[in-house]
């Protein structure tokens, strides 16, 4: 079987790479503005979101309440409480920071690009996929924070709803709305230069991430975690997936879902979104150096969940429609 290599993928992994040999030019001496670029990059890419918002197939895709009801309930409940339940486990303040950062991974929202492009190989429910992957941005804004700002609020970490809320606001929520309201006058263009927004959006992300690993570089931030300790955070982004994939499948198996949504409920329910990811973390934790710690699960994570999900979405679409379940738990 052919793997089609992510390009995305392995340009994160080329920036990281080149912020631990270059750290100068992303570190606190670095002459280049990226902080500017970085804070301008991410309203934009929340205003091409919001344009290619459509508010008629947002109304549209309501109908289908059950499939979306177990795809937000997974994405923004079942994820952080399997993390929660390892809470009593820590120990150290390292085990606190790696904590916090898998449930950062929890509370994100899903990816829109990603989970309508497996759902459409897999023939799915390509609707309510955009539908769900799309109002997941949304709701993301307002509950990501609140998770974090459970176990943030009483440490010596700054972290203040209120300022966050702010800055959310300022950088997310204004530019969304913006692009909703220019959507019926720019939003074929959007559409039609979807390939070009892409790679912008992308551009910002990689500089985020290379600013972020810059400084954690910079700080040592990565001494306290050995090879061993990497492997068994793999292993666990490796579990927390599974269980959360073979949940959905259980819970859509009970509620009587067709192959479609099992597959759309599956394919959106354990997406993660990288990009929703960088820029929350450049909003939700100002120290820069902190950042590469907070990453680090998230982009273990994206590159899991594409390669599993590409893999089981090719044999999904060779299924015999006679008998369609295969590999979604019966």
């Amino acid at each position: 079987m052919k793997f089609k290599i992510d390009t995305f993928l392995l340009s994160i992994i080329t920036i990281v790479i080149a912020a631990y040999f270059f750290p100068q030019w992303g570190g606190k001496s670095s002459p280049l503005p990226l902080e500017n670029i970085g804070s301008v990059g991410v309203s934009l890419i929340f205003f091409f979101y919001g344009l290619k918002l459509s508010p008629e197939k947002i109304k549209t895709g309501l109908k289908n309440w059950k499939l979306h009801a177990v795809i937000q309930t997974c994405t923004f409940l079942l994820f952080p409480v399997i993390v929660l339940c390892f809470y009593p486990l820590l120990q150290t303040e390292n085990d606190r920071n790696i904590w916090i950062a898998f449930l950062f991974l929890a509370s994100l929202p899903s990816t829109v690009s990603s989970s309508v492009v497996m759902v459409s190989i897999g023939k799915g429910n390509i609707p309510a996929a955009i539908f769900n992957a799309s109002i997941s941005g949304l709701i993301g804004i307002v509950v990501t924070p609140l998770w974090l700002g459970l176990f943030l609020n009483n440490t010596t970490t700054s972290y203040d709803l209120g300022e966050i809320y702010s800055k959310l606001i300022i950088e997310v929520v204004v530019p969304v709305v913006l692009g909703l309201l220019l959507h019926p006058y720019w939003g074929s263009f959007a559409q039609k230069y979807n390939n070009y927004l892409t790679l912008f959006d992308k551009s910002i992300i990689l500089l985020i991430i290379y600013k972020s690993f810059c400084s954690s570089f910079e700080e040592n931030v990565f001494s306290g975690i050995n090879t061993f300790e990497f492997m068994l955070i793999a292993a666990a982004i490796f579990g927390l997936f599974y269980v959360v994939y073979f949940g959905i499948g259980f819970v859509s198996t009970k509620l009587g879902f067709s192959i479609e949504d099992k597959i759309t409920a599956q394919f959106c329910g354990t997406k993660k979104s990288l990009v929703h990811g960088t820029v929350f973390a450049k909003i939700l934790f100002p120290n820069p150096s902190a950042m590469g710690i907070i990453l680090l699960p998230i982009m273990l994570f994206h590159a899991l969940q594409i390669f599993i999900i590409s893999f089981i979405a090719t044999h999904a679409a060779n299924r015999k429609e006679k008998n369609p379940v295969y590999l979604y738990t019966k």
